[in-house]
């Protein structure tokens, strides 16, 4: 069977025998929003849990929208301008609204990135900043969670009068599902909050996985930062493999999240029947496969199907390379996966970027990790402890090799954006 798999802004077919291919996990179809402008204006009239945003924005001086940075395909050209529409409306003065990019520890999004996550309307006339992690004097200090992590945000955000959060919810590999809470925190957070939030501990969590909401550390604290911090109100999105809107929701920044979440959960979740021999999954493209450091999320994505011993192939474009250089840099501290763990549960150890590597590792403890990409040299996939492939196609005929003529195979074309699980696993969020 032929079987396209997202690749940067296009896909590779592969071509899998029929006899081992167990199952090809795509999201659950859901008729996307016929008219998703209309549904967008709709949504701001209509929101859950608040007045509306023009009666927030009333006797306001101040705004600030938080939005995600490149690395989330959301429709911001489509949610903003009846947004900011709303807020003059009102009363503040666009000279006053500040659209913050919610970058966490990833790098500022400039030039044409803008336009095309924002839309040139929004570029042209409103000021766009981006959120600097590094920089401690731009955060407030607003004390301590109950965990022990420094609450650190942007001062952008809170001095604004008016607090708004626009995101995307889809599965997330330590949070459960990305959106609400998580655009706050860690999209505004300081690098200090980062040792508890990205700690080992916090990311080592068995409830820190994709789908999972109850008793999930990172979750919790980021709720506890957003109820700390204030949010007025949100807007978020869900959307389907093709990237259009399947559900919109406005209104409180929990309840919104959580009735997304519950779309999400119904429509990601594919079960499988057992474990897997091979696993063939990509980063879901463009944009979140420019880099290693977020492909690493499709690997992570199909963990819970994965057998012991088994072997997991992924497609990413790695555009932009491994990632940021510190990123890289991890790699050459350590040689084997014993010694990284020992590193990173050391009290004096603590890098930027080490979480990443820490998924990674959890993959790579129970299966051997193959990595097809014509973004980076062989070598650098090879610093990043993996297999480099000069096809998909090789590592599909390698594969069958190692594991035998009845090796069964899963693929999830869309990588993290799909959650495969275990037929016989219950699944908890």
């Amino acid at each position: 069977m032929k079987v396209p798999v997202r690749y940067g802004r296009t896909h590779i077919e592969v071509e899998v025998p029929d006899e081992n291919l167990m199952a090809v996990c795509h999201l659950h179809p859901v008729p996307p929003l016929a008219d998703p402008q209309g549904a967008i204006e709709e949504a701001l009239d209509n929101p859950a849990g608040t007045p509306l945003i023009r009666e927030l924005a009333k006797g306001k001086e101040s705004a600030c929208i938080v939005v995600c940075d490149k690395t989330r395909p959301v429709p911001n050209p489509l949610i903003l301008p009846p947004l900011l529409r709303r807020l003059e409306e009102a009363g503040i003065d666009r000279s006053r609204i500040t659209i913050l990019i919610a970058t966490g520890t990833h790098r500022p999004n400039l030039g044409d990135e803008l336009v095309e996550m924002l839309g040139e309307f929004v570029v042209e006339n409103y000021r766009i900043e981006n959120h600097i992690a590094i920089d401690i004097e731009s955060h407030a200090d607003l004390g301590w969670t109950s965990t022990g992590m420094p609450i650190l945000l942007d001062k952008r955000y809170i001095e604004a009068d008016l607090k708004i959060v626009v995101g995307l919810i889809e599965p997330h590999l330590m949070a459960g599902y990305s959106g609400g809470r998580k655009i706050l925190c860690p999209g505004i957070i300081a690098m200090p909050c980062m040792r508890v939030f990205h700690g080992a501990e916090f990311m080592g969590h068995p409830k820190s996985v994709t789908g999972v909401l109850d008793g999930n550390p990172v979750h919790l604290t980021a709720k506890e930062v957003a109820d700390k911090a204030g949010c007025d109100f949100a807007v978020h999105v869900t959307l389907d493999e093709q990237r259009r809107i399947t559900g919109v929701f406005a209104g409180d920044v929990h309840e919104t999240f959580f009735a997304g979440v519950r779309l999400v959960d119904k429509v990601a979740k594919v079960p499988v029947p057992e474990p897997a021999d091979i696993v063939i999954t990509s980063s879901a493209g463009y944009p979140l496969d420019t880099t290693f450091y977020q492909a690493i999320k499709g690997l992570v994505g199909v963990l819970p199907i994965l057998k012991p011993g088994s072997t997991v192939i992924l497609a990413a474009s790695l555009s932009e390379g491994l990632g940021l250089p510190r990123f890289r840099e991890i790699y050459t501290e350590f040689q084997t996966w014993d010694e990284f763990k020992r590193l990173i549960f050391s009290p004096d150890y603590f890098r930027e970027d080490q979480w990443m590597v820490q998924e990674q590792m959890k993959v790579a403890e129970v299966a051997d990790i193959w990595v097809y990409s014509d973004g980076v040299p062989p070598e650098e996939l090879e610093l990043a402890k993996v297999k480099p492939l000069t096809s998909l196609q090789e590592g599909i005929d390698q594969a069958l090799k190692k594991h035998g003529p009845n090796a069964k195979i899963v693929v999830v074309p869309d990588g993290p954006y799909v959650m495969p699980v275990l037929n016989d696993r219950p699944t908890t969020s």
